[in-house]
């Protein structure tokens, strides 16, 4: 479309050019003929009142002289009564050409070696037409046409240059919002969510790049709504299955207890099956759409009331800290509650009854840690951890819990790490980072631990929970 209209913009430009300036070329050649022959017209008529004075040689010859040069201008006078003809000056034009002037008595040009000439007749006091010859060389009738004719040229290549700029300049103004819609396009088919089109341009694609974001925005609902589907699955069917794996395994022996304790492990590796399918089927981007947000403190004292139910029957002793006051995170609420049960669904799976866990929020300026500890055997390869959490499922794990919490931390820019707790136990650190900036790498990971070590003692003992 640019070069299409930069063509267009090109050609019309140039027939208006070739249609003013070959015209006016002309008109100006003309106008410089038209002023040498003036110029000569002028010489001539200086010449004419001393012709009707007198005929004398030697006085003629003083008027030449003043009025041009020998070599331009010559007077021709006829013979009178008896007399010899007299040629003043130097003759160019033929005899043939003078003697039809005296016969009409009117001026006229004609060509000759060099130029041309002026035929001025002049009317002598004794009745005769003398003829009075002005040369006008061709330098002289081309006098200024070749600047004439450059300074059009120039203005002619700068029209058309500058109409060919405005003419890209244009093009680019329309190219270049059918450029961003097909680039927001392009994104949004590779699953970036956040792809929106600058409703700028002319008004079609203005009205194109509103339809486009009203369609992203629909797109992104879309997903939110199967987002919260997902994280409503992972409720309704991991939570009860963690109840029902731990009530079979208080079954006692036997065949019928057996067989129950594997029926409920075969569901629930096919409900981890179904959910991770559901997870990894939306693109990563989803994780953070615009407008997601909780309060942290809010959604870890709710998921606390359902898993603290859950420790009394099995004599597990727990805590929570930082969760007294509201702690904005930019994560959507269904996303950090289904991270806080998978971490926690894992404590009551992968320790003994009695084992002892904890949750702790810590708010920063620039990012709020979400600490889960437990107080059991603790993980002996927290790399080999984290690869079954991004979907390895090894080791006797699924790795879904991590997976879930690991995609919760990076969509804010953080970071999950696993680390060995003051409980003794495990310790899973989730970084949220609030400002949207990469989060600050802090050197070895028992460095951080010694730095906040003091404080999650203190807080520990001062909890009535956990004695």
């Amino acid at each position: 479309m640019r070069w299409a209209l930069v063509k267009v913009c090109l050609a019309v430009t140039a027939m208006v050019v070739v249609a003013f300036a070959v015209p006016l070329g002309l008109v100006i050649k003309e106008m410089a003929r038209d002023r040498a022959f003036s110029n000569a017209e002028r010489e001539a008529a200086a010449v004419a009142p001393a012709l009707s004075i007198t005929t004398d040689r030697d006085q003629l010859e003083k008027v030449v002289a003043s009025a041009g040069s020998d070599s331009g201008m010559a007077v021709h006078i006829p013979a009178v009564e008896g007399g010899k003809a007299v040629d003043i000056g130097r003759r160019r034009a033929a005899d043939d050409a003078i003697a039809t002037v005296r016969k009409l008595g009117r001026a006229s040009t004609t060509e000759v070696a060099g130029g041309s000439t002026l035929l001025q007749p002049v009317a002598l006091s004794s009745g005769a037409i003398a003829v009075v010859e002005v040369f006008v060389p061709d330098a002289e009738v081309r006098n200024g046409v070749g600047t004439a004719w450059a300074v059009l040229a120039a203005v002619g290549v700068a029209l058309i240059v500058g109409s060919v700029a405005v003419a890209d300049r244009l093009g680019v103004r329309m190219v270049k919002p059918a450029r961003r819609l097909v680039e927001g396009a392009h994104e949004l088919g590779e699953g970036k969510l956040g792809a929106r089109v600058p409703e700028d341009g002319p008004s079609e694609l203005r009205l194109a790049a509103v339809a486009f974001n009203s369609m992203a925005d629909q797109v992104v609902q879309l997903l939110a709504n199967e987002r919260e589907l997902a994280a409503d699955l992972s409720h309704r069917l991991r939570t009860p299955l963690t109840v029902l794996r731990l009530n079979a395994a208080s079954l006692g022996d036997g065949p019928a207890a057996d067989q129950t304790r594997e029926a409920v492990a075969q569901l629930e590796r096919e409900v981890d099956t179904i959910i991770r399918t559901a997870r990894d089927a939306k693109p990563q981007t989803a994780a953070a759409l615009p407008g997601a947000g909780c309060d942290a403190a809010e959604v870890v004292r709710e998921r606390m009331v359902f898993w603290s139910a859950l420790a009394e029957d099995e004599g597990r002793k727990w805590r929570v800290a930082g969760a007294d006051r509201p702690v904005r995170i930019p994560v959507a609420r269904a996303d950090l509650a289904a991270a806080l049960d998978a971490l926690l669904g894992n404590v009551f799976r992968h320790t003994a009854e009695g084992t002892a866990f904890a949750v702790d929020v810590h708010n920063g300026e620039d990012a709020v840690i979400v600490l889960v500890s437990d107080a059991g055997p603790g993980i002996t390869d927290p790399v080999a951890a984290m690869a079954r959490g991004r979907g390895s499922g090894s080791a006797g794990s699924t790795g879904l819990g991590l997976d879930i919490v690991r995609r919760l931390a990076e969509s804010t820019g953080g970071d999950v790490r696993i680390g060995s707790s003051v409980l003794g136990g495990t310790e899973v650190r989730i970084w949220i980072q609030v400002d949207g900036r990469e989060p600050e790498r802090r050197g070895h990971r028992g460095s951080v631990r010694r730095r906040r070590r003091g404080r999650l003692v203190s807080t520990f003992n001062r909890s009535r929970s956990l004695p």
